[in-house]
């Protein structure tokens, strides 16, 4: 079929979806592939020219000192220190050099340039220099530093990730990961699952009200409770004589803050099943727990799948709330943790930071493929059926 064929096939309305479609992908994409490209480069290039460069090369201005005066040469009337800043260095190409950090290209190389006290230097692009005196060079006089603009090509390494995986303590970390996120992704949902049953099915008095409280409790920030929820587990890790930072402590502060938005997700769901599969369970004298665990949670799998996958990823790229209540030592730090003292102190590592970013995504986005067929079934069911 010809291209004018499938375009009348297709018709310009969907035409124009897909191509909208098309174009959101290639947006929401870009930020990605600034990441990965700037993960491979090297860390030299990262700081003078974007990723969007990497391919081009990049020109960096580098401080170096020229020779000692023990190297010079008598040439005539003149004395010349002679050798190369580039030296070790192939592929690179000196563009311009100066001798003060404020004009560090104020010539170009091949250029003789006038340096004041009879001195010049003669820079050329492969980095050969003649440092070049009237008089003799004293002995005791430091090399001279000046400021060269190199010309590098494109360069890519895997030493970004070797750093990051070799990192001190980093195996011990994804291990503590895992330790945090998988009891705080199912604990939650055991318990919300219970709860979206209740709320659904069971009639009680306040019912409605405690439904009203869930949603409420969406919108609170956990930042606020983080104060008061540790000092409750320092009074009673007091009382016990036991740490208070522990892993069954971290388990149960991502219960809580996963719990209201659990609840509500479960239970919009769980309402929308038929009703008649319940009310015939129950004229079959099946109670309320034989109708949870042999009706209701394999009809819910969608949801509890959908929850699934955002309580793993925000408890694995968690970092507040472990330091809070899990701590810093290296026994129990988490991944996030042991990446961010890889930055260093001032975060400017950012080929750390770039190839860290892909290294933290490889288990959330295994879990996202394993589950992502019942996560847009799982997020609609419940709204489009009313409880």
């Amino acid at each position: 079929m010809t291209a004018a064929g499938s375009y009348f096939k297709i018709g310009p309305a969907r035409l124009f979806v897909h191509l909208a479609v098309l174009l959101i992908v290639i947006v929401w994409l870009i930020p990605t592939l600034g990441i990965f490209v700037s993960a491979l480069r090297d860390k030299d290039q990262i700081v003078v020219s974007g990723w969007w460069t990497s391919f081009v090369g990049s020109t960096q201005t580098v401080a170096v000192r020229l020779g000692t005066p023990d190297q010079q040469k008598q040439e005539g009337a003149i004395y010349v220190i002679s050798g190369n800043v580039l030296e070790g260095q192939g592929g690179r190409a000196v563009k311009a050099f100066g001798n003060r950090v404020q004009q560090p290209a104020a010539f170009k190389a091949g250029e003789t340039a006038d340096l004041g006290d009879g001195e010049t230097l003669q820079i050329n692009s492969d980095g050969s220099y003649r440092y070049m005196k009237g008089t003799a060079f004293s002995p005791d006089e430091r090399p001279r530093r000046i400021y060269v603009s190199v010309s590098a090509p494109p360069e890519f390494t895997v030493q970004n990730y070797h750093t990051v995986l070799t990192g001190e303590g980093i195996g011990q970390s994804f291990i503590n990961s895992l330790t945090v996120t998988i009891p705080a992704t199912i604990i939650p949902i055991l318990i919300a699952a219970f709860a979206a049953y209740a709320l659904s099915w069971m009639e009680f008095p306040g019912r409605a009200l405690l439904i009203a409280l869930v949603v409420g409790l969406i919108v609170v920030p956990l930042q606020m409770s983080l104060i008061p929820l540790l000092r409750l587990y320092n009074e009673i890790g007091t009382m016990l004589g036991q740490p208070s930072k522990t892993y069954p402590g971290i388990w149960l502060a991502h219960t809580a803050f996963g719990m209201p938005l659990a609840i509500f997700l479960l239970r919009a769901y769980i309402a929308g099943l038929p009703r008649e599969i319940i009310e015939s369970a129950r004229v079959d004298g099946a109670s309320d727990f034989e109708i949870f665990t042999r009706i209701v949670l394999p009809l819910s799998f969608p949801a509890l799948a959908s929850f699934a996958i955002f309580q793993f990823l925000w408890v694995w790229n968690d970092l507040l709330v472990a330091m809070v209540f899990l701590g810093t030592d290296k026994d129990h730090l988490v991944l996030t943790g042991s990446l961010n003292a890889l930055l260093g102190s001032r975060g400017g590592n950012w080929e750390i930071l770039t190839a860290s970013a892909f290294v933290t995504i490889v288990v959330p986005l295994l879990v996202f493929f394993g589950l992502q067929r019942y996560l847009v079934r799982g997020l609609l069911a419940g709204s489009v059926k009313g409880g």
